[in-house]
């Protein structure tokens, strides 16, 4: 039995041509409005900016337009293939409706995108989605009399008209070659043409996925596509329907920020509470003020505040050693001028929670604080990077990863910080999709610092999926921890790949301490991890094996007992702590976090609450206290615990969304 006619390869042959055609027309198109928009903008272009990254630029915007190119056939292929299969008369009505109200909406927004960027120095943002909130009338007449709404309008439907008829003309006009001649050949010639034709069509399909890569491990998207050191240049990566979707994501982040179930009277009464004071303010920070005790180590000429990526604090626990994946730090560890606190979490579990955390000094509640217009207005008073400066130290921020990731560039500037340097800034460097490589960050750091008292916040990137540094290549001893592992662990080579990375990002830690104390003798360094909960040997950890951080500080004047033996925290105490130990007598600062060297003996993040002695999940009632080591249950004072979290949580919460004033007419707009 023969299939019917229209099922037959020939017209299948016919679509996928033009779906092909389809999406090769809405790549270039995107092509050469990116081309277009370089060269009548360039002048947004900052200094010493290059041929090299011109073209870093078009080549990493191109790929990620395969992804935009692939969702605009996909919209366009729906109806045309229903109307090839059910209805071939109309078969070209519906791929030109399509097509020409996907080229109305394209055009459109790359003519407004001139005047867009100039207005705003940025690609299409969440802005656009606030615009709702505006008087809509008077945006309305400032577009028409200001932009001059519509001459533009006029424009870009005039080039949807001119892009429309070209692809009338390339689409539906022009056949192509056909692979339908493949029915004239031997059926295993046949078969190789219609395998490889498909072939192609996987291979558009896996490009338009994964922003121009094959898989994730190397995919490009909104987050990590702006890699060179030009901000116009990594905005202009971005196409216009790309910069629209990352506006959409990040307005629907911050409107996930819907408050915490506390009252004004409840925040008035924690806040009170956890500063030791009476409720008598309804400002905020009348509760945040301390003065420093007096420098516990002598001021260092630099301080360096290292975010290392899933830096868990298990491989540094006595039971691995032998894994020898930590040797290095545990040698830091051990050096007279270091202390270490074992029991510390991550601000959130993600990498973005613990830049907030550090740079903000606010604990994860419920709020996105890199998408909220509130956080890019002025610093917080809590935020680290003001309160340094007022030291007398130049503020930088070092990230292995793309500027554009997370708005981690606009976030820390917004925040206070006087330098931000990112995987644009290095050249072309090793790494992977997620950032450079670790020990590439440290020389770009230790080659960027001259002798004048600096702060510096490094993010490094490395211990990342997917895992693609060389790390045997470096001087891993795959075997060697091999033979360490559990016998069921010892053929998972994706673990042993795993903790290679973790071996490599200890190592550069180390090598980056010791440099910084050879270099400059009086310097403080302080490590922690950005979050942990990544991988661990065992498939079931404990909470504590499984979401620990370790908090390390040394330098000279750190020594053992720095930290108070009981001690425990988060990393929103990173800062207080840092401040105790080098700000003078009666140093006036603002924080939320408690130092560790006054002996602060809890911690809590976004989910788990921790003690020197015990973990457990924030939102049970009660809580219910796991022991960190192998010992029983420990004790845990419900009520002072319940009222820790409730503080942290309310306070970070209500002060960097509504400000200082504690005021119930607030929360009637939420």
């Amino acid at each position: 039995m023969r299939w019917p006619a229209v099922f037959a390869w020939e017209t299948f042959d016919d679509l996928l041509r033009k779906g092909l055609k389809v999406w090769l027309f809405y790549l270039t198109v995107l092509f050469f409005f990116r081309l277009f928009f370089l060269g009548w903008m360039q002048e947004y272009m900052g200094a010493g900016t290059g041929a090299a990254d011109v073209l870093a630029a078009v080549v990493r915007g191109a790929r990620l337009s395969c992804q935009t190119a692939g969702a605009l056939t996909l919209v366009a292929l729906v109806p045309g293939a229903l109307a090839h299969y059910l209805l071939p008369r109309i078969e070209n009505v519906c791929w030109k409706a399509a097509a020409g109200a996907e080229l109305i909406v394209i055009s459109v927004l790359y003519v407004a995108s001139f005047p867009y960027y100039r207005q705003f120095h940025t690609n299409f943002s969440q802005l656009m989605f606030n615009a709702a909130n505006d008087d809509v009338w008077a945006l309305f007449l400032s577009l028409v009399q200001e932009f001059y709404l519509p001459v533009r309008l006029a424009g870009a439907l005039v080039l949807a008209y001119v892009l429309w008829r070209l692809f009338t003309l390339f689409v539906l006009a022009w056949r192509g070659p056909r692979l339908a001649f493949a029915a004239r050949l031997a059926w295993p010639l046949r078969l190789a043409v219609r395998a490889l034709a498909l072939g192609v069509c996987y291979l558009i399909g896996l490009l338009s996925v994964f922003g121009g890569s094959l898989g994730w491990q190397t995919a490009v998207d909104w987050e990590n596509a702006g890699v060179t050191r030009d901000d116009f240049l990594n905005e202009a990566i971005l196409d216009n329907l790309q910069a629209v979707h990352r506006g959409y994501v990040l307005q629907h982040r911050m409107l996930a920020c819907n408050g915490l179930d506390f009252t004004v009277d409840d925040i008035r009464a924690l806040a009170a509470l956890h500063a030791g004071m009476e409720p008598v303010s309804d400002d905020l920070d009348d509760y945040l003020h301390h003065q420093a005790a007096g420098p516990a180590a002598e001021r260092p000429s630099h301080v360096f505040l290292i975010l290392s990526e899933s830096y868990a604090n298990w491989p540094l626990l006595e039971k691995y050693k032998n894994l020898h994946i930590a040797d290095g730090m545990r040698a830091v560890i051990a050096e007279e001028d270091s202390d270490y606190c074992p029991t510390f979490l991550p601000n959130g579990a993600s990498t973005v929670s613990a830049v907030t955390g550090v740079v903000t000094g606010f604990a994860d509640a419920n709020l996105y604080l890199t998408t909220m217009p509130e956080a890019f207005a002025a610093p917080y008073p809590t935020a680290s990077a003001p309160q340094l400066a007022a030291l007398g130290y130049e503020t930088n921020f070092w990230y292995a990863g793309p500027a554009t990731w997370e708005r981690i560039g606009a976030f820390t500037r917004a925040q206070g910080f006087a330098h931000f340097y990112s995987r644009g800034d290095f050249g072309d460097v090793p790494g992977s999709v997620w950032g450079c490589e670790d020990e590439v960050l440290y020389e770009r750091v230790l080659a960027g610092l001259d002798d004048a008292p600096s702060f510096n916040v490094i993010l490094n990137a490395s211990n990342h999926s997917p895992y693609d540094v060389d790390v045997e290549a470096k001087g891993f001893d795959k075997e060697r921890t091999r033979a360490a592992l559990p016998e069921a662990a010892q053929g998972d080579e994706a673990l042993l790949r795993e903790l290679g990375h973790y071996w490599y990002a200890d190592r550069e830690l180390a090598r980056f301490i010791h440099a910084v104390k050879e270099r400059w003798p009086d310097s403080l360094v302080l490590v922690m991890g950005d979050h942990a909960d990544r991988y661990n040997i065992e498939k079931t950890p404990s909470t504590y094996e499984r979401y620990g951080i370790p908090f390390i500080v040394t330098g000279r004047g750190i020594h053992k007992g720095t930290l108070a033996p009981e001690s425990a925290g988060s990393q929103i105490d990173a800062v207080p702590t840092l401040l105790e130990l080098i700000a003078p007598k009666g140093f006036s600062y603002m924080s939320l976090g408690t130092s560790l060297t006054a002996g602060n003996r809890q911690g809590v993040n976004y989910g788990f609450f921790i003690t020197r002695h015990a973990i457990g999940k924030a939102d049970t009632v009660p809580l219910v206290p796991e022991p960190v080591d192998d010992g029983p249950a420990p004790e845990l004072d419900q009520q002072a615990m319940q009222d820790y979290i409730n503080a942290i949580r309310s306070i970070s919460w209500w002060r960097a969304k509504y400000g200082p004033i504690l005021d119930a007419a607030k929360l009637a707009d939420r």
